[in-house]
């Protein structure tokens, strides 16, 4: 993949994930963008990447960028990746794909006239074991699915002097646990069962009300470095928690629960799903280990193991059994996909996320806000 060159905006938490996803397989990061030129040169010289820029328009219309990745926060992604679908590169944006759907609609339509690849960061697809129950239930070893349950939980919110953009709505938009973390949850569901979600009935709820911000910028999961004088209060809008029901295609029931304030809890995403035949459960936390439940006989732990898995759960694992692959891996085997897909055009259904599944994504979570503000169960306008 060295003839394909990516650019990065946004230099925080998880630009340079992306970046070091991106060299693991061959490809060239030849620029970044920052908010200011000094900073964008020091993560550059960091990273030793050769161009940086204070204006993002510049690596967008930069000759030698390919793949335009947008790591920014999420009130900026709608007019990034519209620029650079404006000029006809690939872009890889990471969720939400815009702040409301009238722009994620937008964004759709553009992309369809478009013969480039527009891929969406839902990148825990690609955990081994994920894309194994996919092919589970493709194969109907678990038979008529009935229902689907599980969270997804992290405690880096927890203090009332935690704080990143995201706590705000200007900057993360008007649902933060639920856009932020359950989107990854049920894009995820989604794929692994080929379901949809047609109704939700939500509860919402902030349970610190006034946070302390600091004086100057964080970067995500920096906050707990910071003394009590380095703050200023700040009344807090989103959620901390939410819990929904989910009504899935199908007559298929479903319930998440997400938190950002749940003690103990570093990143734990889990989900159940049961069947008629089976069910199956998985952790992002045990990511390795897949749980096999059954009626009539003992209870399987299934172990991580290309030789044992099958079609893309074999192909989207790159070590062997008893060798650990987790979060840093979802994002190569993910960009493996896309840039796959960069080089050779796309071949029937995309594996990797798309901007139609970025728009659904959105969706979901306005019927989830309506939801929570009527006390109702709320249809999503697919």
């Amino acid at each position: 993949m060295k003839d394909v060159r990516a650019g990065v905006i946004g230099v925080g938490f998880i630009g340079p994930a992306h970046v070091e996803a991106l060299r693991r397989l061959g490809v060239e990061v030849v620029a970044l963008s920052s908010s200011s030129e000094e900073r964008a040169k020091v993560k550059a010289k960091e990273m030793q990447i050769p161009k940086a820029y204070g204006d993002y328009r510049m690596l967008i219309e930069d000759e030698d960028v390919d793949v335009v990745h947008v790591c920014s926060p999420n009130n900026l992604h709608y007019v990034m990746v519209k620029e650079a679908l404006a000029i006809d590169k690939h872009v890889v944006c990471e969720k939400p794909l815009a702040m409301n759907s009238k722009e994620t609609g937008e964004l759709v339509k553009l992309s369809s006239m478009s013969k480039k690849v527009h891929a969406v960061c839902y990148n825990i697809r690609f955990y081994p074991l994920c894309l194994e129950v996919r092919e589970m239930i493709r194969q109907g070893e678990l038979g008529e699915i009935y229902f689907v349950n599980g969270f997804y939980l992290q405690d880096w919110l927890f203090f009332d002097t935690d704080w990143n953009w995201r706590v705000t709505s200007e900057a993360g938009g008007d649902l933060r646990a639920v856009a932020d973390i359950g989107t990854h949850w049920m894009d995820l569901v989604c794929f692994v069962t080929g379901l949809k979600i047609n109704r939700v009935n939500a509860d919402l709820k902030t349970f610190i009300p006034v946070r302390k911000r600091p004086k100057v910028i964080v970067e995500t999961f920096k906050g707990k470095e910071l003394k009590p004088a380095d703050y200023v209060e700040y009344s807090v809008e989103t959620e901390d928690y939410a819990s929904v029901f989910l009504d899935f295609s199908g007559g298929v029931r479903g319930t998440l629960t997400v938190s950002q304030v749940a003690a103990g809890k570093k990143n734990d995403l889990r989900f159940e799903i049961y069947g008629s035949k089976k069910a199956v459960a998985w952790s992002s936390e045990s990511p390795n280990e897949l749980w096999i439940g059954y009626r009539d006989k003992p209870n399987e732990l299934v172990v991580k193991d290309p030789s044992l898995l099958r079609g893309k759960a074999k192909e989207h694992s790159s070590y062997p059994g008893g060798h650990t692959e987790g979060y840093p891996d979802t994002f190569k085997q993910l960009f493996k996909c896309i840039y796959t897909a960069v080089e050779e055009g796309n071949k029937g259904q995309p594996l990797y996320p798309t901007f139609m599944d970025g728009h659904d994504e959105v969706l979901v979570c306005e019927a989830i806000k309506r939801s929570a503000q009527e006390g109702c169960w709320v249809n999503v306008k697919h």
